[in-house]
């Protein structure tokens, strides 16, 4: 069997210091000259495939010393700003220029494969979406992101590393994490969250980034326009811990309300002259997320993921409740019922950006655990206690608390992921023992790890804090044979 990385692995190729910051690894050494800013994004990995997202950047870092807007939006915040976007503490501006990605399972990249280059411009954000193929299965891959200028001058590479998904038949011996909910001026960090460190120090084959992670609407400054809303990224993305953990771990997407829009967005909205379209396009732009929003993938054996959109299809929160009222849409939900039924995984598990158990507070509006979604709630729920009932979890974002749920009626289980920080935890309606196995208002992550023994596979929840200790675990076991 393959040896996993471990965290002795992990704190030999990385510097901690004393506070928690990182310091860049060695094989990072020439990452101070790439003109890359806002890091690198390995999404949508299979076993032989993956998108590489990358952005060349006008500088090699953030704006640290630009202009600072602090907390939350104001209620009678100014209509304009008095400085362009550019200006703004975190800005990183794109440039005009030339990327490619060197990759190989060499780490000096040896044997390395290389894309062809790219042209990026002003039209894309001077983003590229790089679709690597013909990958090899349960393998650690290492890259080099170069650019150049337009006049074909180098600039110094980003280097990092990922791991394809082991072939279908392949036991299931790995773990990955899930996070939810990170607001910039709650990052409780000036480098960033301190989930971040804390999750790659364990060294998981992938994070699900589970929605909301920037906030639009509620984050100074108002994203009114489409270059105020790509600021937003920059400033998040550039951040030292999230360009080291990322650009270290292969991931996925999806998209919620704060990071489309504003609070509970549905399609035709706009906030200022930002428009929820421009919202849907630019959340593309910036993740290496593939198309539709819904999608699920295969990890082995004994796991397929599931993650599914709640914006792109929904009907508006304050229509009458009723068959046609929808969060999923009717195609998205028929491939749901279909392609779980047909999976032959040991362990089924659907990631949402929105709860389908909950509870939830009874003012909300906006998910299957609220009022407003009762009835395609109940159809969900119904359907999942009928064909799945015993080896299928649901792992939501959203809410800003943590939580272990068991739906009375139908016995689905959700965990809650967190908040990113403990700043940015709150907004539970309390303990409820009918429902709660665990019920914590802090921040934090969630790791699942799957494990093969005796012809046994068991599945292992865990959440964690912010700094990575274990506050909850559980785990349920099942034959694979």
């Amino acid at each position: 069997m393959k040896r996993s990385t471990t965290r002795r692995d992990f704190i030999k190729s990385t510097a901690v210091l004393a506070g928690g910051a990182l310091l860049p690894s060695a094989r990072a050494a020439d990452a101070a000259a790439a003109h890359q800013a806002t890091g690198v994004k390995v999404g949508e990995v299979t076993d032989t495939t993956a998108i590489v997202w990358t952005r060349l950047t006008a500088r090699p870092t953030r704006l640290n010393e630009g202009v600072v807007i602090p907390g939350k939006v104001k209620k009678n915040q100014p209509a304009a700003l008095a400085v362009a976007a550019h200006e703004i503490e975190g800005a990183c501006p794109g440039a005009d220029g030339r990327i490619r990605v060197r990759y190989g399972t060499r780490e000096d990249l040896g044997d390395a494969r290389e894309t062809a280059w790219m042209d990026v411009s002003a039209a894309t954000d001077h983003t590229h979406h790089f679709a690597l193929s013909g990958l090899k299965p349960d393998t650690a891959y290492h890259y080099a992101v170069e650019t150049t200028s337009p006049a074909g001058e180098p600039h110094g590479a980003l280097r990092g590393r990922f791991e394809t998904a082991p072939a279908p038949g392949t036991p299931s011996d790995f773990r990955f994490c899930v996070m939810t909910c990170q607001g910039y001026p709650d990052r409780d960090h000036a480098d960033g969250h301190p989930i971040y460190p804390s999750m790659l120090a364990l060294a998981p084959k992938f994070i699900s980034m589970t929605g909301d992670v920037i906030y639009y609407d509620n984050d100074e400054p108002r994203a009114k326009t489409p270059a105020l809303a790509r600021l937003h990224w920059e400033r998040m993305f550039s951040l030292p811990r999230l360009v080291e953990c990322l650009r270290n771990s292969a991931t996925y997407w999806l998209k919620d309300d704060h990071d489309t829009l504003d609070n509970d967005a549905s399609p035709g909205a706009k906030m200022g002259a930002f428009t929820f379209a421009e919202g849907q396009r630019i959340f593309r732009e910036q993740t290496p997320m593939s198309e539709p929003g819904y999608r699920t993938f295969r990890w082995g054996r004994d796991l397929q993921i599931w993650l599914t959109d709640g914006r792109d299809f929904r009907s508006r929160n304050n229509l009458p409740d009723g068959p046609e009222k929808t969060i999923w849409g009717a195609e998205q939900k028929a491939w749901f019922k279909k392609t779980v039924k047909a999976s032959d995984a040991t362990w089924k598990l659907l990631i949402s950006p929105t709860p389908l158990v909950g509870p939830d507070r009874a003012q909300k509006n906006d998910n299957h655990a609220n009022a407003g979604f009762t009835h395609e709630g109940d159809e969900l729920r119904a359907w999942m206690q009928a064909n799945v009932p015993d080896n299928f979890f649901v792992v939501c974002g959203d809410r800003h608390w943590q939580y272990h749920s068991v739906h009375p009626a139908t016995g689905v289980q959700e965990f809650s992921v967190g908040a990113a920080s403990d700043s940015h935890a709150g907004g539970t309606p309390g303990h409820d023992p009918e429902w709660h196995r665990f019920h914590r208002v802090k921040g934090g992550f969630l790791s699942v790890q799957l494990t093969t023994a005796n012809q046994q596979s068991r599945i292992h929840f865990r959440h964690h804090s912010v700094a990575g200790k274990v506050v909850y675990e559980f785990s349920a076991t099942r034959p694979t044979a």
